[in-house]
Parts: structure tokens; sequence; C-alpha cells
């Protein structure tokens, strides 16, 4: 492991922001009480959490490695095993629906979302990103393919990933299984072409009693056209792609992972945190 000496326990609890990806107070305030109380027994905590999810939120951001971490940070190793254990916990599921939720509240909405709108990317991959990866021939991307469903404000409901061969519709289907218990109240879903054909809306009514409405765009309409409610889901991939780990896919991953069950995407957390003042 790596000596940061720079990076002391004295210094972890510093509320002074050293890099712009790291939690103001306020962010702070909100994320505090969703994170695990210090344990009764066993060795005390060295490191505060919030220095721990700012260098989490650090190497999202700047996509380097995790050996990578600068010094004024918590050894990477003890980094990533925080990430790690709240990954195996569902911890960053929890976050991310808690934020979720509270920002929808405050947007005077009902907390579960009853229309949607779902859409995939392909994202390049590299060298060091594992053997899980496929061509999408429409995009000329070879790489991977996250597949994203959003509510009316742009906020994750759920990611899963496949390689970039998978077709929308396949992926789809992927993304929507076994997600009627988590929202139950979703009845409408707005999509793009590539979601279109009988079989797709018809296993849609059968998997979750969903409604699938395509937006189509006008073949009159010149050059780039801002599309109804399907803007929404492609603002989201942006902010995504803000998160230089999530541009591309610059770590191994194992495949067909449903993003925050599994793997903890916390670049939606840290996406949806900032929404909440």
């Amino acid at each position: 492991m790596v000596n940061h000496p720079s990076a002391t326990p004295s210094t972890s609890s510093s509320s002074c922001p050293a890099y712009p990806s790291d939690l103001s107070d306020l962010e702070w305030a909100i994320v505090a009480p969703l994170l695990p109380p210090p344990a009764r027994r066993g060795r005390p905590r060295e490191w505060s959490l919030r220095l721990l999810i700012n260098a989490i939120f650090y190497l999202l951001r700047a996509g380097c490695p995790w050996r990578f971490l600068p010094h004024e940070y918590p050894p990477w190793g003890t980094v990533y095993h925080y990430f790690r254990a709240w990954q195996r916990t569902g911890l960053w599921h929890r976050i991310h629906e808690a934020l979720r939720r509270r920002v929808r509240q405050q947007s005077h909405r009902n907390p579960d979302p009853s229309a949607a709108i779902i859409d995939s990317q392909s994202v390049k991959t590299t060298a060091e990103s594992g053997t899980i990866k496929g061509y999408d021939a429409a995009k000329q991307v070879k790489g991977r393919k996250r597949h994203v469903l959003v509510d009316t404000l742009g906020l994750l409901l759920a990611v899963y990933v496949t390689p970039a061969d998978v077709p929308e519709r396949a992926g789809g289907q992927r993304l929507l299984s076994g997600l009627k218990p988590l929202h139950p109240r979703l009845a409408l879903i707005w999509a793009d072409q590539g979601y279109s054909g009988e079989a797709f809306a018809e296993w849609c009514q059968a998997e979750g009693d969903w409604r699938v409405e395509v937006v189509k765009r006008t073949p009159s309409e010149p050059g780039f056209v801002v599309q109804p409610r399907r803007w929404i889901v492609e603002r989201t991939l942006a902010w995504i792609d803000r998160f230089r780990r999530k541009s591309q896919g610059l770590r191994a991953q194992s495949p067909n992972q449903r993003i925050f069950d599994s793997t903890g995407d916390d670049s939606a957390d840290a996406e949806t945190a900032r929404k909440i003042r």
C-alpha cells in the first residue's frame, strides 16, 4: 500500500474543500445522516467519512486509478475498502434513493414517479476495462452500453450495463425486468424509435402494466431538433459524462449489472446531492 505522508487522521475532518468535487458543508449535512454510524465494537474509525466520500467523488470526476488518489485523501486501499463495503451492503443504492425522493418532494412531486423515459448510450472502453464489450454498428462504438430509466426530472430510476452490441429492446427488457415492485406507480414510459415495435410494447404491458409511448421525430424537421421528453434522458446521460470515470469504460466491470444494486454508481449520487439546496 502506498503511504500518504500529507494525509493524516488529524486532518481528516477538515471542512475546507480541497478540490471542486469535494462536498460543501451544506451537501455534507444532507449526506451525513445517510451514512452508517460507527461500530460499537472493534477498532475505531481512523478517517472521517466525509474525507472518504470526497476521495470517491474525486476519483469519479477525475477518472484516475485508485492508486493515483492525491495525498490529501486517505490511503487508496482504505478508500477502496469502504467503497466496496458500501457496495456490498447496498448503501449506494439507499443513498441514491433517499436523495432522489428528496429532490422530487422539493419539486412538489410524488416521491414515486408515474412516468419515466428510457434510453441507452454506448461508451468506448479501454484496454484496462476487461473483456466485456461489443460493437455498436449504429454508433460505431466498441465498448459497453448503459441502458437508463429516468423520471421526468431526469433523476435515475435504474441503470443496466451490457456489451454495446445488445439492441435497445433487448437491453430495455433487462433494465425493466423486476422493476415493478420498486416503482409501483410507474405507468407510462416514453422512448425513442429504437424501442418501437409491438413485441416490446406487449412485453412491457405484461411485465409491469406499463404503456410505452414512442416519441418520433417529424421527418420534415431539418437538422437538430430537441425532441419532447427525450431531451430529459439525454441531459441525464450528459450529467453522467461529466464524471470522467463514467464517460469511458476505464475499469473492469462484470457484464449485465444493474448499477445501483451491484456496482454503486455514485456519480448519480454526487449529481443528485448537488440538486438539493
